[in-house]
């Protein structure tokens, strides 16, 4: 009725500042969550390095025991592999660059400079024979035993012009074949026999000191080239690939292991390496760091998260999960496995959920430690924080079902993308594995959406989280409880109405909720359907039943609307976040008729009368939206009172019941600003002259004649 929503400025009786004990319990909350998923990511990234039931072993001990394989298993086997690999480069000759002319030149202008000198030492008439064979031993590059300097020095002029030309033909000779390093004394040893045979003894035994003293290698060692082949015949070595059937003995007791055992081990998952407790330590300090930071972004960004307690519960209960399962999948290096990771599908169920902020939040902290189990590889970090990030910021609010495929499409590319991106920029790129790992990103985009959809509607009434599907399904006219509010209180159905269009697009205006707004205003006056007739829209003629009853019966009747749409909100299944629309519009206002009544019963005497008796139970607005209808039922409720035409009348009334709410206190909670209040009083304005417009007054009807000569009214 527009009486008792008429607001008053009433200073005494209102409630104090907020407990602190609420802020109290959020923070022992967060601790507590914060120490449980700190512990359940240590023992998760640990789990590799505390010590099991599986053996201990390093290459190079024996093994205590026999050691069978659990089940058949064939792996590929890097050792071996690296082995054959060797074996191929061992098995690729050295290579050699052709043979150079130019050293041969050298030589043979070489040798022609040593013949010149010798025929000019062996003409010196003043030299004595000791001095000529000291001359020519001295000669550099070429060493001459006595015995040749003698033969050489005994020829005649005929015979060692002889040895001259045989010694330049032979060297060539000599030097044109290939000579590597190690051919040098082959190719000397084959100089006597392209010595002439019209040479007498003593001359070729010059010519082949000689010759076969300048004799040097032409061709010479490419180890660049032959690096490179050796590295091709690796790369075409097929890996090798080990079986081992269930029961064979991997290792038997006494023996020594070697690599390739510790490898087969591995491949099994049956050693267990060596604890280290600096790994253990660094493992531990990063989870830690890890959880603090996750917990702090929410405490600064999202406080209202930590009051929640079943959201806030689940919440981290999800994300260990999530830690457990990128445990199971991302380490596995070398398949397909760590791209199916579904962390997309978590940071979009906590956007709609929640938000883009806790969203998003989440999949950084979660893409670190996804990261840190993959051993910082660059590549899956991006890629995870690419995906969770991008399924975050483009899912929004869901409010319709394509929203969900839109995000999963996004992540798909995304993934998709960041692989194709990696697997081209390699040095080599395996253009086959690197397509079917893109292909494994794109689908895992589409698992992401699928499982996230199916986890929001699974959550949302677990966590009593308001989701625009929910707003849409009760804003349809035929729900239960809203077709009761029609049929048995056409009044306030009216009324709902055009508070409900006020609420949005106020709330619209100032970037809060508009469709939560509509929705929660459709509900808010749900327990006047109990006993319609005490309020004053739903009356018809000028019966008041109220003029029978004592104030303050009829101030707890009218109070009572509140907890009656409560026990029918609880009793339908109403979101809490709808439920809190219907005591919150009213917050701790007085029935304010009611109460100047008593009043004036009382003779007057305000200090007989108890306002308590006559204050709704609150508690004032906690949101915008809830604070929004507020507003909008006082001044909706105010004009229709007063009966406004003009559009001043209504801007004072609606100017000046905003004012006394804000003076009341009663938007303390909600969040609003001065300014976000302008833009409400703005929108309200805008419905409410659209509908308390001044009309046109018609004429009363008169009666005429027609062409019949009948008289008709008009």
């Amino acid at each position: 009725m527009a009486e008792e929503t008429t607001p008053a400025r009433w200073p005494s009786g209102l409630p104090g500042p907020p407990d602190r004990a609420g802020d109290r319990l959020s923070l022992v909350r967060a601790m507590a969550l914060s120490a449980f998923l700190a512990v359940v990511t240590s023992i998760v990234l640990l789990a590799d390095l505390l010590p099991s039931n599986r053996v201990t072993l390093n290459a190079g001990e024996v093994s205590p025991q026999d050691i069978r394989a659990p089940a058949d298993l064939t792996y590929e086997s890097q050792i071996r592999t690296r082995q054959a690999q060797d074996a191929q480069a061992a098995l690729v000759q050295e290579i050699y660059d052709l043979p150079d002319s130019s050293i041969a030149r050298q030589q043979e202008v070489r040798a022609r400079q040593i013949l010149d000198y010798l025929s000019s030492v062996r003409q010196d008439s003043y030299a004595s024979p000791r001095q000529k064979a000291d001359w020519i031993a001295a000669i550099p590059d070429l060493t001459l035993t006595a015995e040749v300097i003698g033969q050489a020095l005994a020829l005649s002029e005929p015979e060692w012009q002889e040895v001259r030309e045989e010694t330049v033909r032979v060297l060539v000779r000599a030097m044109q074949g290939e000579i590597r390093d190690g051919q040098v004394d082959a190719a000397r040893r084959r100089v006597p026999t392209l010595i002439s045979y019209s040479l007498t003894d003593e001359q070729a035994a010059v010519v082949e000191a000689i010759a076969g003293g300048l004799v040097r290698a032409n061709t010479f060692f490419n180890a660049a080239r032959t690096e490179e082949a050796r590295q091709q015949a690796r790369e075409s070595t097929p890996p090798v690939t080990v079986t081992i059937r269930q029961g064979e003995v991997i290792v038997r007791a006494g023996d020594l292991v070697r690599p390739v055992d510790i490898e087969a081990l591995d491949a099994f998952g049956l050693r267990q390496q060596a604890l280290r407790w600096q790994a253990v330590a660094g493992t531990v300090a990063f989870a830690l760091v890890a959880t603090a930071l996750l917990g702090l972004f929410f405490w600064r960004l999202q406080p209202q998260f930590w009051a929640r307690g079943r959201a806030s519960v689940i919440t981290f209960v999800l994300v260990a999960a999530f830690v457990a399962v990128g445990k199971l999948m991302l380490p596995a290096t070398g398949t397909v496995a760590p791209y199916f990771y579904p962390l997309p599908a978590l940071t979009m169920i906590l956007t709609v959920l929640f938000g883009p902020v806790l969203g998003t939040g989440v999949g950084v902290a979660l893409g670190l430690i996804g990261a840190f189990m993959v051993g910082g590889s660059l590549e899956m970090t991006v890629y995870l924080l690419a995906g969770a990030l991008m399924g975050a910021l483009t899912l929004g609010r869901a409010e319709r079902l394509n929203s969900f495929l839109r995000a999963g499409l996004a992540v798909a590319l995304t993934h998709a993308t960041v692989i194709l991106l990696f697997g081209l920029l390699a040095s080599d790129p395996d253009l086959l594995k690197v397509t079917i790992h893109a292909l494994a990103g794109f689908v895992a985009g589409g698992l992401s959406a699928s499982l996230a959809l199916a986890a929001f509607f699974a959550l949302s009434t677990v966590l009593d989280v308001i989701t625009p599907f929910q707003l849409m399904e009760l804003s349809r006219p035929t729900h239960p409880l809203f077709r009761q509010l029609l049929l048995k209180a056409p009044g306030t159905y009216h009324h709902t109405l055009l508070v409900s269009n006020m609420a949005e697009e106020a709330a619209n205006r100032i970037g809060a909720d508009g469709l939560l707004a509509r929705v929660g205003a459709y509900y808010h006056d749900i327990g006047k359907t109990l006993r319609p007739f005490f309020f004053t829209e739903n009356r018809v003629g000028n019966i008041n039943p109220h003029d029978r009853l004592d104030p303050r019966t009829s101030a707890q009747i009218v109070i009572s609307h509140v907890p009656d749409g409560l026990d029918l909100a609880r009793k339908y299944r109403l979101p809490s976040a709808i439920q809190a629309f219907i005591p919150e519009h009213q917050g701790t206002g007085l029935a304010l008729s009611f109460y100047r009544a008593a009043v004036k019963a009382a003779g007057n005497d305000g200090s007989n009368v108890r306002p308590e008796d006559f204050r709704y139970p609150g508690p004032r607005p906690q949101s915008k939206e809830t604070a929004i209808v507020m507003l909008a039922d006082s001044c909706e409720a105010r004009v229709r009172s007063a009966q406004a035409r003009s559009a001043a009348e209504i801007e004072q009334i609606v100017r000046e019941t905003i004012k006394a709410k804000l003076d009341e206190g009663e938007l303390d909670h909600s969040d609003l600003t001065l300014r976000d209040l302008d833009r409400i009083r703005e929108a309200f304005l805008d419905v409410l002259q659209g509908v308390f417009h001044p009309r046109i007054q018609y004429p009363e009807p008169v009666k005429v004649k027609g062409p019949d000569g009948q008289e008709v009214e008009v």
